[in-house]
């Protein structure tokens, strides 16, 4: 049979069965297709990477910290020993009037000053302090009318200083990476020292980050040469261990051994074939590169400690993240 159009009718042959039809009580799955709920998928998903990063970096700083521990405990006993020399020798050339260029103190006309920061940055404020108190040190030299040379090492000083070569004078910079070896410090002391000897500079000044605990170290001014008479006596180094307790990183320092005078270590006497002037000319040179040996690797501890603070603090703000946007996604 045709209808009214023309087209064929088809006979229903069977009823649909409903019966068969399964009836559940679960909802659908539905999927987030808007631009908004897909933004803050893909922002949870970049911050839980970014912590991944943050997390790695604060485990390899971590472990760069008890390196640089074993580096100061190598060089002790021979900086304890050459410290204790020292002090005899300089009793004996004080009690006979012996003038040493490297002791002597002169009118200060000229100052080279020296900055140490570091390489890379991720380490929070400890770069930008250790210029900021550099620049304001040649500064008030510059007000007092004292020339000033500056010698940066490290990166991020060097290019601050670069930068502004119009208004300060660079003799010369140094990068020693975060080992540095014997023969780069051996340099930069070659360099401090015939710049001394030679009447290019009255005095040296460093500028460095004193390691004092985890969480908390501070720039420091030291001067290096003329070396003090009686700092030797004064200057203690302090040495730490990076302990783990209750699944935290934590800095004990080693007790300060009692203070000894020379001749209770050394005894009454001690026998010299060569003049104590011709050993000193020998010994201080010695003395100052492990004093830059010890600050290098005192500012390098501290700029170490300073980016596993900062990626401590960028894992906790990430995982604060997380949770608030996860809370606004689930809304």
């Amino acid at each position: 049979q045709k209808n009214a159009e023309g087209f064929r009718a088809m006979p229903l042959t069977k009823a649909p069965n409903f019966s068969t039809l399964h009836h559940t009580n679960q909802r659908p799955e539905t999927s987030l297709k808007d631009g908004k709920s897909n933004i803050i998928r893909e922002r949870i998903a970049a911050i839980k990477k970014t912590k991944k990063i943050t997390e790695a970096m604060r485990l390899v700083a971590a472990a760069k910290v008890r390196r640089a521990q074993e580096n100061v405990q190598k060089f002790k006993p021979f900086n304890e020993a050459l410290h204790r020399i020292l002090l005899k020798l300089i009793g004996q050339v004080q009690t006979d009037n012996i003038q040493l260029p490297l002791l002597y103190n002169r009118e200060v006309k000229r100052v080279i000053v020296v900055g140490i920061s570091g390489d890379r940055g991720l380490c929070g404020s400890h770069n930008s302090r250790v210029i900021s108190k550099t620049e304001a040190r040649v500064r008030s030299l510059l007000a007092d009318g004292i020339e000033v040379d500056v010698i940066p090492i490290g990166k991020k000083i060097t290019q601050y200083f670069r930068r502004r070569s119009d208004k300060y004078s660079i003799k010369r910079s140094f990068v020693c990476g975060k080992e540095p070896s014997a023969s780069d410090v051996a340099d930069i002391v070659d360099e401090l020292l015939l710049d001394y000897i030679f009447g290019e500079c009255d005095k040296v000044e460093v500028i460095y980050t004193r390691f004092q605990s985890l969480i908390f170290s501070e720039p420091a001014v030291r001067t290096l040469i003329p070396i003090s008479k009686t700092g030797l006596e004064d200057e203690e180094d302090e040495l730490f261990h990076l302990t783990s307790k209750e699944g935290k990183f934590a800095v004990v320092m080693d007790p300060k051994p009692e203070s000894t005078t020379a001749s209770e270590t050394l005894g009454k006497e001690i026998l010299l074939e060569d003049s104590p002037i011709d050993i000193l000319n020998i010994l201080l040179p010695l003395y100052l590169n492990g004093q830059v040996l010890r600050i290098l690797q005192e500012s390098i501890t501290s700029e170490l400690a300073s980016r596993m603070q900062a990626m401590t603090m960028a894992t906790e703000n990430a995982s604060e993240l997380t949770s608030k946007l996860t809370l606004k996604y689930n809304r």
